[in-house]
């Protein structure tokens, strides 16, 4: 129970909470300067400090002061650093950042004058306690100190002075008490003025939600360039192996087929991987986004050359080409139709039949795009498995969303089909 006591009074934690409320008075110190002053002034020109009444009457006047300066926006940031190296509270417990709302400032305005005015009191505590202990403590010992003029008139008989020693430890006692309670109590009102209000846990979340969203695309662009790339390249060299014998002008297509998807995809990697740099900025070199309007046929001639056939029906409508696509959904729909290439050659067999039209949406009167793919499934054993519920799928399906349109997958008939519907109103170029 002793250790238990003297570790609560005296250990690393009640030490660096210590050392955290002397800071605290050493910041006061500016503003009590500036306090004294103007009660000098007030009180007819004199030095605050040389009496009581108005030092105190100076503490008081600095403290609306500490809370006006406290509204600024680094306070709250520096004073939960403080706290969660000094004070022990959870990370979590306090908000990060800061403060954005008047009521989160006028919280850390009351954080700051609590941590500045107690903390001033325990510094002078600490300054002035532990000489007078000492004094105390080896007055019996000293025979000069019961002779010299510092105010101990009161162990004036030879048995008074031996009194002082216990009033002295008494007074370090009460020291340590009020230090490791001031301490305890700054603690416990750290959460509670500096802790996330509901603003700040909605930034919090909204923050997360787009670290996430950001997270998503681009587990998508690495899933589908490079897991489309990997399909590909595999078929084309398997077929090249194949054929290395029979039909020499076949390999050199497919190791033609192979040198351009990989470096195509290692463009495309690099772009991405670009995006994950903080701070980097795009490089004007970096490989553009692939779109339906400039790629679509570079798509299907390497597929093609991976062995597949791939029979392709296109219909861009009005002005016969894909290049009136916005932007975006010419984006999307090439990792969409490269998505669809890529299961087909992994899990189907046969043909692949591609069907791409834009198309009028009679229910709201606007134009969408509307990609099909279907193929033969394999037999089972002979490929991977199909699923409806695959990485690949799953992030086409996001796509199709952020456009507020959808992705259908699964067995049709006696074949595989994928069908994507995405909107064109209001896309920009």
């Amino acid at each position: 129970m002793t250790r238990g006591v003297l570790n609560r009074l005296l250990g690393p934690r009640a030490r660096l909470r210590w050392v955290h409320q002397i800071l605290g008075g050493a910041l006061l110190m500016p503003y009590f300067l500036l306090a004294q002053v103007g009660v000098g002034m007030a009180a007819g020109g004199v030095n605050a400090l040389s009496s009581l009444p108005l030092t105190l009457a100076a503490y008081a006047a600095a403290l609306p002061l500490v809370a006006v300066t406290a509204v600024f926006g680094l306070v709250r940031p520096l004073s939960v650093a403080a706290v969660r190296a000094m004070c022990g509270v959870p990370g979590e417990r306090l908000a990060e950042g800061p403060a954005r709302s008047w009521a989160a400032r006028g919280r850390t305005s009351a954080w700051w004058t609590l941590h500045l005015g107690v903390g001033a009191v325990v510094s002078g505590m600490t300054l002035a306690v532990p000489p007078m202990a000492v004094v105390l403590i080896t007055l019996p010992l000293v025979t000069g100190l019961r002779k010299a003029e510092l105010g101990l008139g009161w162990f004036a008989t030879e048995a008074d002075p031996y009194v002082a020693p216990l009033l002295g430890i008494g007074l370090l006692a009460g020291l340590a008490l009020c230090a490791a309670g001031a301490g305890a109590l700054v603690a416990r009102m750290a959460p509670v003025l500096l802790g996330p209000t509901a603003a700040d846990r909605l930034a919090a979340a909204e923050e997360r939600a787009a670290d996430l969203a950001v997270r998503n695309r681009l587990a998508r662009e690495l899933h589908d360039a490079v897991g489309h790339a990997l399909s590909a390249v595999t078929l084309q060299a398997v077929a090249a192996r194949r054929m290395l014998e029979r039909d020499p002008g076949f390999v050199r297509e497919a190791l033609a087929a192979i040198e351009d998807t990989t470096r195509r995809t290692v463009g495309e990697l690099d772009a991405v991987l670009g995006l994950l740099r903080d701070g980097d900025p795009a490089r004007p070199d970096a490989a553009p986004a692939p779109t339906l309007a400039v790629d679509l046929d570079g798509l299907l001639a390497r597929t093609r050359a991976a062995g597949a056939t791939v029979t392709a029906h296109q219909d861009p409508g009005p002005g016969g080409d894909w290049a009136g696509l916005p932007a975006i959904a010419s984006r999307e729909a090439y990792r969409i139709v490269q998505e669809g290439l890529s299961n087909a050659l992994r899990h189907g067999t046969g043909p692949v039949d591609l069907r791409i039209r834009v198309r009028a949406d009679h229910e709201n009167g606007h134009r969408e795009l509307e990609i099909i793919m279907t193929n033969a499934p394999a037999a089972p054993g002979e490929r991977e498995a199909r699923t409806t519920g695959g990485r690949g799928l799953r992030g086409s399906a996001e796509r199709a969303a952020l456009l507020g349109g959808s992705v259908e997958a699964g067995p049709y008939g006696d074949r595989w089909r994928l069908r994507a519907v995405l909107p064109l109103a209001g896309g920009g170029r």
